[in-house]
């Protein structure tokens, strides 16, 4: 397997309250309608459900990540259902004080050594936009 971790980033809320925003997953449909137009080209195009957030890519198609941890207020993790390799996707919280909170997105993937130079900096550039998107989500 192979990690790929954003860069940490720190929000203006506690992680208590990042988690909650996080974990009512159907509520980002909302978030991202409200989001203005030029941020929701950068997301793309995104589907959300209570347990489950679906992307739709031009280099791989669909994908659907589904909740399979959910630890408060530190942690949230998804699993690619619909990927051509065995995926996950972390969000990792992080309490710096009452009002802020480090983020940082990893992507674990099973992907052949020989093909890491090949796609690893796009995995990277992944893990960075979603952790873009989920500071945009706990950020509104």
């Amino acid at each position: 397997m192979a990690k790929y971790s954003s860069k940490p980033a720190t929000i203006q809320t506690s992680a208590n309250e990042a988690f909650q925003r996080l974990t009512n997953i159907s509520a980002f449909q909302e978030r991202i309608n409200s989001i203005p137009e030029e941020q929701k080209k950068q997301i793309g195009d995104l589907k959300f459900t209570e347990d489950s957030i679906t992307l739709n890519t031009p280099q791989v198609g669909e994908i659907q990540f589904n909740v399979i941890e959910r630890t408060a207020p530190s942690r949230l993790v998804f699993s690619a259902a619909k990927s051509p390799v065995p995926l996950t996707l972390a969000v990792n919280l992080s309490s710096k004080s009452d009002t802020e909170t480090e983020i940082t997105s990893v992507i674990d993937v099973e992907i052949p050594a020989m093909l890491r130079p090949l796609i690893g900096s796009k995995m990277q550039e992944a893990a960075e936009k979603f952790n873009e998107l989920i500071i945009t989500i706990c950020n509104n």
